[in-house]
């Protein structure tokens, strides 16, 4: 490992260096390449990412002959001052031309990203990571910010979606599908990956093995490590995202639509997310005026048990939850809704890691520059929350165009699939 700026001003002026990584060796043409992190300062200070790339890796026998070039070229590694000391957990993926796309974590918010066209010798200036060229960005705390290219040649993100500063918040870990267009990843709404039962809990270090068409992740919590069997068909759905136009018709409890959204009441069966595993509301809706307070649909008794969803302040709508004995309520992120044109909307209610969160026109709730994350886990598990008797647009100003309520938690994927369906698709 040759010296370089950041060993000669450490604290042992580059007689020790001080390094670690937790990419793995990919395979980019013929040669080998895989990341790591050396810092400056003891202990985890001033990051910054370089790359080891072999030539003869896969075809020397023997050790002594095998040739590492330690790059970029110079004496600096990826890094961009700006964002701070931390910068660190370098991983790289190639693409379809031997293009490379590195990640990597800070302690803003937010990973960063960087391209290199020459095989990692000079990058691309680090950016804040987004889901799409100069789209929104992807949130994740101090923790290991995964890529996988998978055989086929798409692209799988593990990361924690909420915007935290510190070691914390690991629990769930969520995962994104990328897809390659002009030399870039677009990367998909994402999905909960896995949850531990205790928020507390802290799964990282993630890994991804493939054979014969079938996924794992594994993870550690420091002291536990575990495999997971992924169901392929939620890595289908990141990648088909903006593709599938089919409205999700499983576990589907009720539906209206046009001149069946002019009665102010309709049955409505059982709501028992603790049996179903949860709810979903999807609705299309078009405010002539968007102003708090306005009930688009209610459940509730006399006792305040069932459910509502009402607008709220600054261009939100929050959900509220009542079983008889817990109640919880959340809102979507702010700013995203206003009158004058047909919004979709859809509130999940997911009673396995208790979270709930909105995907509003296609885009999951994220906290945006208000809030560190777009969903909310409540600590207290529900039961029933409504059924027998539902009242529609109780004081909406504007008119519901199409509703569906599930007994179940819709995917990420299946909301934007609902929304790319759009209004009129029965």
């Amino acid at each position: 490992m040759r010296t370089t700026a950041c060993d000669r001003e450490n604290d042992w002026q580059g007689k020790v260096q001080m390094f670690w990584g937790i990419d793995k060796p990919k395979v980019v043409g013929r040669d080998v390449l895989f990341a790591f992190t050396k810092l400056r300062r003891h202990q985890l200070i001033d990051g910054e990412g370089w790359f080891y790339r072999s030539d003869n890796l896969l075809v020397e026998p023997d050790p002594a002959k095998v040739r590492w070039q330690m790059l970029p070229e110079g004496d600096h590694g990826l890094r961009a001052p700006q964002f701070g000391s931390v910068q660190e957990e370098h991983n790289v993926v190639p693409l379809s031309d031997g293009s490379l796309y590195c990640v990597y974590r800070t302690t803003l918010g937010f990973p960063c990203h960087a391209y290199s066209r020459d095989g990692g010798r000079t990058w691309t200036a680090p950016e804040p990571m987004t889901y799409t060229p100069g789209g929104r960005r992807v949130k994740n705390p101090r923790a290991c910010p995964k890529l996988w290219r998978t055989a086929d040649g798409r692209y799988l993100f593990w990361f924690h979606n909420h915007g935290g500063l510190t070691f914390e918040g690991r629990n769930p870990a969520w995962i994104c599908g990328g897809i390659e267009r002009d030399g870039r990843i677009h990367w998909s709404q994402p999905e909960i990956l896995l949850y531990g039962p205790a928020p507390s809990d802290r799964m990282s270090y993630p890994d991804l093995i493939e054979q014969h068409g079938r996924f794992w992740v594994t993870e550690t919590q420091k002291t536990v490590a575990r495999v997971h069997e992924i169901d392929k068909t939620l890595l289908e759905g990141l990648w088909s995202q903006g593709k599938r136009k089919e409205v999700a018709r499983e576990g589907l409890a009720l539906e209206l639509r046009g001149g069946d959204l002019l009665a102010r009441e309709t049955a409505l069966a059982p709501l028992d997310v603790a049996k179903t595993g949860g709810l979903s509301i999807d609705l299309w809706a078009r405010w002539d005026e968007f102003t708090p307070g306005q009930v688009l649909l209610d459940t509730q008794d006399a006792a305040g048990k069932g459910m509502r969803l009402v607008t709220a302040n600054d261009g939100a709508v929050r959900i509220e939850l009542a079983d008889g004995k817990n109640r919880v309520a959340w809102e979507s992120d702010p700013g995203m809704l206003a009158a004058g044109k047909p919004r979709h909307v859809v509130a999940i209610v997911d009673a396995g890691p208790r979270i709930i969160m909105f995907v509003v026109d296609g885009v999951l709730c994220d906290g945006g520059q208000t809030r560190p994350q777009g969903w909310h886990r409540h600590a207290a598990p529900l039961g029933d929350v409504g059924g027998g008797r539902l009242r529609l647009a109780g004081s909406m100003k504007g008119r519901i165009e199409s509703l569906r309520i599930y007994q179940r938690p819709l995917r990420t994927s299946e909301a934007v699939s609902n929304y790319h369906a759009g209004r009129s698709s029965p």
